[in-house]
């Protein structure tokens, strides 16, 4: 039986997309993505690469961040990666992946930021527990592009109902079993599904009992 505090640890880490980084003495904000395959993925600054000491604050640094203890592993996006990888799991499409959702990179050199361990509340986690493959990435492109070509405000209402953001103009950007993110004109946000979602047909079916939900709440 899965153990609630790890599973509750890893719906944090996936829910967002910032961090504060610390790296020697500096401190820094940063944007990741999580691969198919589950590792953290972000531009890196040579300072970063170059430390043994690497922590990330999720979101930030506050109360209540989780403390992530990672190293960073260069990787050059021009690289063919591993030919047995999904395809969206090799270099090039990873950096294209953190580019769909965040914009132009503030840094030309790219990183995995491998999990060692973290700290979330009062719970130390081992990093493999939080590093997961995700089942969807094969149907994923493809369920964006349901959502983005005819059901942009659907995307609208889950925004506004499941995150309260309002969104003028959203674009799901990926989608895992623990929920969806949306590209919004500043920010990635996370709309969370109410139970998890193993398959595409189960993802159409949330979604649907989702949107259902939002347009009720507002009306629409």
């Amino acid at each position: 039986m899965p153990d609630p505090t790890i599973e509750s640890a890893y719906a944090f880490l996936r829910a967002h997309t910032t961090a504060d980084i610390r790296f020697d003495e500096h401190v820094r904000p940063i944007r990741y993505v999580i691969a198919p395959g589950g590792a953290l993925v972000a531009p890196a600054m040579v300072a970063m690469l170059q430390t043994m000491d690497t922590v990330l604050f999720v979101p930030d640094v506050s109360e209540g961040a989780m403390e992530v203890q990672v190293t960073l592993e260069e990787f050059d996006e021009r690289d063919a990666g591993d030919e047995s990888a999904h395809p969206a799991d090799r270099p090039g499409a990873l950096a294209d992946r953190w580019r769909i959702h965040h914009g132009t990179p503030p840094d030309v050199r790219w990183a995995y930021l491998h999990v060692d361990a973290a700290r979330h509340e009062t719970l130390v986690i081992d990093g493999e527990a939080l590093i997961r493959a995700n089942p969807l990435v094969a149907d994923e492109a493809a369920l964006c592009r349901e959502m983005n070509q005819g059901r942009v405000d659907d995307l609208r209402r889950l925004c506004l109902h499941f995150a309260s953001v309002n969104v003028e103009e959203p674009v799901m950007v990926a989608v895992d079993p623990l929920g969806i993110d949306v590209r919004g004109r500043f920010d990635v946000i996370r709309v969370p599904a109410p139970e998890p979602m193993n398959d595409a047909d189960e993802v159409r079916a949330r979604l649907a009992t989702m949107c259902a939900t939002a347009g009720d709440a507002t009306g629409a």
